[in-house]
Formats: C-alpha cells, sequence, structure tokens
C-alpha cells in the first residue's frame, strides 16, 4: 500500500509531506534527499500512529511513496518549514476525518510531552541538529509557534500564557470542519485548512520532540 506524498519544492531545500499521516514530513536538498529522509522517519513516525491508535505501516523503499502533488515552494521552505497546503488539503473534513486529525495531532503532543518530561534536567548536546536552544526554550518556541497557528485558524490564544492553547486549537479545527465560527475570532485574512494547519502543527512538535530525542544524553 502506497503512502500519498506532497512535495514542497524550493531551490535549496524540499519537503516531503505524508497527507494521510499529519507530522510525517521531513526535509532535503533534493526530492529524492526529501522523500529518502521521509522514508528513513517511518519508524519513529509509527510511534506517533500507535499512539493514536491507528493502523500504520511505513513502505519498505522510496518505491511506496507516491507523489500526489508538487508545489512551488517559498521563503517559509527555504528556511525549513512546510509553508504551503496542497489542493487536497482544501477538502471538506468529515467526522471521521476530523476524528482522525485530532488523533493524531494529540498523540504528537502527547510524545513532545513525554520526551521533555524525559529531558527535564539533563543539558542537550549543542551543535549543528540543536543550535544550542535548551529545553525550556524549545517548549517556549513550540507554544509561541502554536499560538501563531491558531491565529492562521481565524481564532486567538485564550490567554497570554498560553494556558488551554491546545484546547483552542481542536476547538478551532473542530468549528471550521463543520463550518461554525470560532471561538476568540481573530483578523487573519487567509484562514488555514484543518487538514493543513494539523499537518504544519504535528510536523512542528514533532520535529522538535524528535530533535530533543537526539540531543539527549544516551
Amino acid at each position: 500500500m502506497s503512502v500519498t506524498v506532497v512535495l514542497e519544492v524550493a531551490p535549496k531545500k524540499t519537503f516531503a509531506s505524508a497527507l494521510d499521516w499529519p507530522g510525517w514530513a521531513r526535509s532535503g536538498r533534493s526530492e529524492d534527499d526529501a522523500l529518502q529522509s521521509l522514508l528513513d522517519y517511518g519508524p519513529r513516525y509509527a510511534v506517533v500512529a500507535r499512539r493514536a491508535r491507528l493502523p500504520f505501516a511505513h513502505p519498505a523503499t522510496v518505491r511506496g511513496l507516491e507523489i500526489l502533488e508538487r508545489l512551488r515552494g517559498n521563503g517559509t521552505t527555504e528556511f525549513g518549514a512546510p509553508g504551503k497546503s496542497a489542493r487536497a488539503e482544501e477538502q471538506p473534513v468529515s467526522g471521521a476525518d476530523l476524528a482522525r486529525l485530532v488523533a493524531l495531532l494529540e498523540a504528537s503532543w502527547a510524545i513532545l510531552d513525554a520526551v521533555a518530561k524525559k529531558a527535564a534536567g539533563v543539558k542537550l548536546s549543542t551543535g549543528p541538529r540543536g543550535g544550542g536552544r535548551d529545553l525550556a526554550k524549545i517548549i517556549g518556541h513550540v507554544r509561541d509557534a502554536e499560538s501563531a497557528y491558531l491565529h492562521k485558524l481565524g481564532s486567538r490564544a485564550p490567554d497570554p500564557e498560553g494556558a488551554n492553547l491546545r484546547r483552542a486549537f481542536t476547538d478551532a479545527l473542530t468549528a471550521l470542519a463543520a463550518g461554525r465560527p470560532v471561538d476568540n475570532p481573530s483578523r487573519t485574512r487567509n484562514v488555514w485548512s484543518p487538514r493543513y494547519a494539523t499537518r504544519r502543527a504535528a510536523w512542528h512538535v514533532l520535529d522538535h520532540a524528535w530533535e530533543i530525542e537526539d540531543r539527549s544524553p544516551d
């Protein structure tokens, strides 16, 4: 069974994202590099799917990755984040689709929390993978990004400290999927689709969860 992938191609960086598996997205210098990196991270992503209680099997080779769309990347792509929504992500979201998206996003959050708890009190290694940010700054960065992502869903963080931010995010996803107004509306004009917002948010959470794992002492 193949995995449907969207490629986001910029001159110096390409992202490969599995459309049906939010958070399973990796980058490389070329299309081939990005696809291989995505494949290599399949076993790590399997932990996410298992926590979400969803059946998951990653391909053995890149031949099992089916490219559905190629998008022209932008500055966000070059900076190091998947920044373009695929046409397939603009499709309506059914109740079953929403439950699946939320399950995978919540599994990603749970993994970040578990990894951060395990790494509490230890010094993370520095270097090319880490860039020198400590654990508290990584967690703060993820929280700040999620507040910005919530804004792109047309809503605002419930309070400046970020309490209940995750609940507000899933509430906004639910409202958009149902065609209802979101709570605490923001002024954003280009609202992200629920599918893309989940993919972007889950990627960011897992990217930093895996960073913490990679930078933690064995």
